[in-house]
């Protein structure tokens, strides 16, 4: 799995921030490691200069493999809050679409005239 992150003029990148994020994408999508092919994280402040209680925004997009980038964002108070918040949403939506996704693999085809009623 590739990681990517991505900052704004006013969010300063560095080797601890990077390491920061990989390390809580890592944590929070590691069941779907097979299935997740980069993750795209783009770190920005809202505000700038001015301040605000949730200024710092993280948009991260996810590559699955074969099917569409699912992208989330969450906004905070801190770039920390930040990057846990989209991480979470991240992992619910893949939990999502991956529990469909096994469910439709796991269910049997009813032949036609065959349904319930």
């Amino acid at each position: 799995m590739k990681i990517q992150v991505n900052t704004d003029d006013n969010i300063q990148g560095s080797d601890v921030l990077n390491a920061q994020v990989e390390e809580v994408i890592e944590s929070n999508l590691r069941h779907f490691r097979d299935q997740v092919t980069r993750v795209e994280v783009h770190l920005s402040d809202e505000n700038s200069q001015k301040g605000g209680s949730r200024d710092k925004r993280c948009l991260m997009e996810v590559r699955l493999e074969g099917r569409q980038p699912v992208a989330v964002t969450h906004q905070a108070g801190t770039v920390n809050e930040a990057i846990n918040g989209a991480a979470k949403k991240l992992k619910a939506s893949l939990d999502s679409i991956i529990g469909k996704l096994s469910s439709q693999m796991k269910s049997p085809a009813v032949p036609k005239g065959e349904e319930s009623e």
